[in-house]
C-alpha cells in the first residue's frame, strides 16, 4: 500500500493529509466495475516505429549485449505510519549502499512523496554511482499541488543530470489512483466506491486521464531535459507518444513463462524502451497467483492488525516468482526492471506469531524486525529475505558495462 500523503514545505498550498490506497486495490475496483475493459485505447503512434531500442537482440548479432540492461529495486520514501518508522536520512544512506554493494543493482527507483525526501534519496543514489528513476507520487490533493510537487522534483532531477548523474524522471504513477477528478470522488476510497457502484462514465474518465497525463508530461518536459517516463498499471490506456520511456507496474501470473513474454511484447510495439517500474509478490504460498492482490490479506480494523487467512509463510515462493520474471525480462532485452520493494517498515515480521506476521502481506525483499514488537515508537532493522539473496545473485550475473560513475553533488 502507498504511504500517507506528506505535506512538505515545497508544496505551498495547504492540503489535507490523506491515507493512500494501493495500486492493487484500485485495479480490483476497476475490474469489478468493468471500467478497464470499457476504456477506449489511445491513438496509435504516428509515423514509422524504430524498434531497435526495445526488441531482443538475435543471437550472434552486433549491438547491445542481450539481457536485462538495467537492474534495480524500488525504494519508497514517506513520512512513515508510526514514530518508529519515520524517514531517516542516515538509514536511507546505509540502504542505498546496500542496494549498490550487496544487491548488485545499478538502478534505484526513488518514489514516494515529499520533495525533500525524494531529492535527498536521489542525490545519495547518484553520489553512490547508481542510476536514478525519480518518481514523485503525491496524491489525493489538488492537481495544482501534484504538478508543483512534480515540477520541484523535476528541477532537482535536471540539476543532478547536469552534474553527470544518470537520471530518468517519471511524471508519476497510475494517475487514476492518485489524482482527484479523473475518477469522481474526493478521496481514493470515495473514487473506489464510485467505481464499485457503477457511478462512472468510462469515456469521460479516459478523457480526463488523457488530459492530466498530457499536463504532467508538459510540466516534466518544462523542467527536465533528460528521458521522461510514466509508470502505468498494466491495463491503463496511455498515449506513450508523450514519453521517451514506457513504464509498467507488472504483477501478472501465468503457469507458463512464454505467456509473460507474449503479454509484455505488446508494449514493445511502441518502439520505445520498456521499464518494469514494479514487479514482485508476497512471501506466502499462493501469493503469485493473486496477480498483485497478495497484500489484501490483512484485517486493518483489528488492533493489532491481523492476517485474515491461514497463510503458509514462504520466502521461497516470493524468490522463485521474482527469478521467473527476471528471466523473462532478460529474454526480452528490456531496458530496466525494478523489484518492488526494498523495505516496508510498517509491515513487520513477527517470528512465531503468524497471525500478526504482517511481512507476509508485504512485497519487500527484506523483513522488518522490531526491537519491541507492537510498540509504535520501537526501533527496527531489516534482514534479507530469500528474494534478496536470489536477486543479488542474479543481478550480479546481469551486471553490464556502462554503469553510471559516481558524481559529486554540489
Amino acid at each position: 500500500m502507498r504511504k500517507p500523503i506528506d505535506r512538505t514545505r515545497q508544496v505551498r498550498t495547504p492540503v489535507p493529509e490523506t491515507a493512500g490506497v494501493g495500486r492493487a486495490r484500485f485495479l480490483a475496483a476497476l475490474a469489478s466495475a468493468g471500467l478497464a475493459a470499457a476504456l477506449p485505447a489511445p491513438a496509435a503512434a504516428a509515423g514509422p516505429v524504430d524498434t531497435a531500442a526495445a526488441l531482443p537482440v538475435p543471437a550472434g548479432a552486433s549491438g547491445p549485449r542481450p539481457g536485462l540492461r538495467h537492474r534495480g529495486v524500488v525504494y519508497t520514501v514517506g513520512a512513515g505510519e508510526k514514530p518508529g518508522t519515520a524517514f531517516s536520512a542516515g538509514r536511507m544512506r546505509r540502504d542505498i549502499r546496500v542496494i549498490r554493494d550487496a544487491l548488485h543493482a545499478d538502478t534505484v527507483d526513488v518514489t514516494g512523496d515529499g520533495v525533500e525526501r525524494l531529492t535527498a534519496t536521489a542525490a545519495e543514489a547518484a553520489e553512490q554511482g547508481l542510476r536514478v528513476w525519480l518518481q514523485p507520487t503525491l496524491g489525493d490533493v489538488p492537481e495544482h499541488d501534484i504538478l508543483e510537487h512534480l515540477a520541484e522534483t523535476g528541477r532537482f532531477a535536471e540539476r543532478l543530470r547536469g552534474q553527470g548523474a544518470a537520471v530518468e524522471l517519471s511524471v508519476g504513477c497510475e494517475f487514476w489512483l492518485f489524482v482527484p477528478g479523473i475518477v469522481p470522488g474526493d478521496t481514493v476510497l470515495d473514487r473506489i466506491r464510485n467505481l464499485l457502484d457503477g457511478r462512472v462514465d468510462p469515456v469521460a474518465v479516459q478523457r480526463r486521464l488523457d488530459r492530466f497525463t498530457a499536463r504532467a508530461a508538459a510540466v516534466g518536459r518544462s523542467v527536465f531535459h533528460g528521458r521522461l517516463g510514466y509508470a502505468a498499471a498494466q491495463d491503463d490506456r496511455v498515449d506513450w507518444r508523450l514519453f521517451d520511456l514506457i513504464g509498467i507496474d507488472y504483477y501478472s501470473y501465468f503457469t507458463e513463462s512464454t505467456h509473460y513474454a507474449r503479454e509484455l511484447r505488446r508494449y514493445l510495439r511502441w518502439g520505445k524502451p520498456l521499464v518494469i517500474t514494479e514487479f514482485g509478490t508476497c512471501a506466502y504460498v499462493g501469493a503469485p497467483e493473486t496477480a498483485g492482490m497478495g497484500w489484501d490479506v490483512v484485517d486493518h480494523d483489528k488492533q493489532p492488525e491481523e492476517i485474515k487467512k491461514h497463510l503458509v509463510r514462504s520466502e521461497r515462493t516470493q524468490a522463485a516468482y521474482l527469478m521467473q520474471l527476471v528471466d523473462v525480462f532478460a529474454s526480452l532485452n528490456l531496458h530496466a526492471a525494478m523489484a518492488f520493494e526494498f523495505v516496508t517498515p510498517d509491515a513487520p515480521h513477527r517470528p512465531g506469531d503468524p497471525l500478526h506476521d504482517l511481512d507476509m502481506a508485504s512485497y519487500s525483499i527484506t523483513r522488518t524486525i522490531e526491537d519491541h514488537p507492537y510498540d509504535p515508537a520501537s526501533g527496527w532493522h531489516w534482514e534479507p529475505k530469500e528474494a534478496f539473496h536470489a536477486l543479488a545473485h542474479r543481478y550480479a550475473r546481469e551486471r553490464c558495462r556502462g554503469d553510471a560513475g559516481a558524481v559529486t553533488i554540489r
